[in-house]
Formats: C-alpha cells, sequence, structure tokens
C-alpha cells in the first residue's frame, strides 16, 4: 500500500502571452518615423512608399506623413508638400 499520495497530471496547465497584432495606425491618421503602422504574420499587407517592412513582417513608417491603404498596400504621404511622392498620390 502506497504511504504518499500519488500526483496527477494534466494537459491544461500552460497559457501563451497575447501577440498584440493588428493595425495600429489607421487611413488618415499621421505616423511619425518608426511608428508601426501593422502588425501581422506573413504579409497580409504589403510595404508601399514610405514604408518598411521589419524582419517579423511588421509593417512601419519611414517618414512624418499621413497612412494610407490602397488595397492591400499601405503607403505614408508625405506632410511635406515639396517631398517626393509617386504620381498618383499627388492628384490626391
Amino acid at each position: 500500500m502506497a504511504h504518499k499520495k500519488g500526483q496527477g497530471s494534466t494537459k491544461n496547465g500552460r497559457d501563451s502571452n497575447p501577440q498584440f497584432r493588428g493595425i495600429k495606425l489607421y487611413g488618415g491618421e499621421v505616423a511619425q518615423p518608426g511608428a508601426i503602422i501593422v502588425r501581422q504574420v506573413g504579409t497580409p499587407f504589403k510595404a508601399g512608399f514610405n514604408v518598411l517592412r521589419a524582419k517579423d513582417d511588421s509593417l512601419f513608417s519611414v517618414a512624418d506623413g499621413t497612412v494610407i491603404f490602397r488595397g492591400r498596400e499601405v503607403h505614408v504621404k508625405p506632410l511635406d508638400e515639396k517631398a517626393p511622392q509617386p504620381a498618383w498620390m499627388k492628384a490626391n
């Protein structure tokens, strides 16, 4: 007969931390250089004008400007009117 009660096991004893993914700056909001616009896994959104993709696929701004979503692409329109920008952006 056992002198100590045996330890039971469970399959539920763990939890993972949240990833906090999603859109951080929406269209029309102002982004500063280095501001994260989208946190994502893979590339549902593509980096456009004045936007770069980080090692973890996050998209971030490289210039001061306004965030623009154009389909699956994310762009940052410069606040400075004299800064270079694509032709389609000048029309808006």
